[in-house]
């Protein structure tokens, strides 16, 4: 019986073969989806009710931003006798905000929406106060962190009781169960640091 012959591909030179790897980086920039618009996704829920709870989020996620990035700070340049409680304290409380950020961004993600992201982003549209450069005192950086903390608490319950009305349980979720909580629990453990008897001064 004859056998058939197997067609070879033509031998390519090293240019051609090079070519299938080369990233190409004359790439045209362009957005695919703008922020503040909507893509709908299958999740029962409208695109309005969508729109309105991305917009709450991404207020929460600019100001969580900004308080995970006060937190490193202040751990960077905390002094005084306090130094190495409040140095890890900090950290701890930097890394649960890092999570919150996640769980913000990932929460706009999934409604089809664009979740803010870069520093100058976050800058223009957070509602904390910008801190100093400079080192401040110890008792100054927990007042400073506080006020943050309360800030997020409020807008997170009124948050909250938005998209319960529109029946976005989901975010009602991440609003009571991770912001509101997590806030209320490092806001605790930081003014325990302002009484009268803490050696925390300004």
């Amino acid at each position: 019986m004859a056998t058939k012959s197997i067609a070879k591909k033509p031998a390519r030179s090293t240019a051609e073969k090079t070519a299938e790897v080369m990233p190409n980086l004359q790439q045209y920039p362009h957005e695919t989806q703008r922020y503040g618009e909507i893509v709908k996704l299958p999740n029962g829920l409208s695109e309005k009710v969508c729109k309105e709870s991305v917009a709450l989020l991404n207020q929460c996620l600019a100001d969580t931003i900004t308080l995970r990035d006060m937190y490193k700070k202040h751990h960077w340049q905390v002094v005084g006798p306090t130094f190495n409680q409040l140095h890890l304290m900090y950290d701890q409380h930097f890394l649960a905000q890092v999570e919150l950020v996640d769980i913000l961004a990932e929460r706009i993600q999934l409604l089809g929406g664009i979740a803010i992201a870069m520093a100058a982003d976050v800058a223009e549209t957070t509602r904390i106060a910008r801190p100093p450069r400079g080192r401040e005192p110890a008792a100054v950086q927990i007042k400073r962190l506080a006020e943050a903390h309360e800030l997020i608490i409020i807008e997170a319950r009124d948050a909250a009781e938005k998209v319960d009305e529109t029946g976005d349980s989901g975010t009602n979720d991440v609003f009571v169960s991770n912001i509101l909580r997590t806030n209320e629990l490092q806001v605790w453990f930081l003014t325990e640091h302002l009484v009268a008897s803490s050696p925390v001064k300004s």
